[in-house]
């Protein structure tokens, strides 16, 4: 009997995330039970074992629900979602982080949106009817409000959070985004987005919640900042 083919397809890019990963499978499952999705995990060649546990989730879970596609080392979030996408087979890609800041029981409510007005995209928002921000001190959220403000601005986008990075897409338009950006990083969920809307695409929102991660460091660090502003001015100078 051939596997069923899923709806959604889940990518989670991983470094280091051994113990985050049990978990965040565990809610994604508890709240898409209904719903027919794979999770893809790209693993960056982490030290800590998370390959290992990830075997360990397939295994539980099963290898049409638990897909494993790790690579060689870091080679950036864009590349990351690239390559899990060439494996995906669901009709839609869900991004999402596999720390705990993006909880699984949001992605419903992507769905029914996008499902009710037949988007090409839905972006969580921190900063918009009821988003917000847990465990982040009041230097991180500065830095993050001054940095989607300084988008915001230059940018306008038409989306309240053009820094985050979970969202919901149709795979076709996803696969041409990733085909069109050239950041790298963080700055490659503002380009995707900034161009979604050069291109006309329709785009929906969902209020989240972000909390700052249970385990492990953040990859936020000063040279992220500097690429940021970087690749800010970049999209402001030459992408219309």
């Amino acid at each position: 009997m051939a596997p069923v083919v899923p709806n959604y397809s889940i990518i989670l890019p991983t470094f280091e995330e051994k113990e985050n990963l049990p978990i965040c499978v565990w809610l994604i499952e508890k709240h898409l039970k209904e719903i027919s999705y794979e999770i893809i995990i790209v693993d960056d060649a982490s030290p800590d074992g998370t390959q290992e546990v990830a075997r360990n989730l397939q295994k539980e879970y099963g290898e049409d629900k638990i897909v494993i596609k790790p690579r060689a080392g870091k080679l950036g979030l864009g590349t990351a979602y690239s390559h899990g996408l060439s494996f995906a087979r669901g009709q839609f890609i869900i991004l999402m982080d596999a720390d705990l800041s993006h909880h699984p029981k949001f992605i419903p409510e992507m769905i029914a949106l996008q499902q009710k007005y037949k988007l090409d995209i839905v972006t969580g928002t921190r900063y918009k009817d009821g988003g917000g921000v847990s465990g982040w001190d009041i230097k991180r959220k500065t830095i993050s409000k001054g940095a989607n403000f300084l988008a915001q601005f230059l940018l306008n986008p038409g989306v309240s959070d053009l820094t985050g990075s979970f969202r919901l897409y149709k795979k076709e338009i996803l696969a041409k985004l990733i085909a069109e950006s050239v950041s790298k990083g963080y700055v490659f969920q503002m380009e995707m987005m900034f161009r979604a809307k050069k291109a006309g695409y329709r785009i929906g929102e969902v209020p989240i919640s972000f909390v700052d991660r249970f385990f492990g460091e953040s990859k936020l660090g000063s040279q992220e900042i500097v690429d940021y502003a970087t690749g800010l001015l970049y999209l402001f100078a030459f992408v219309w």
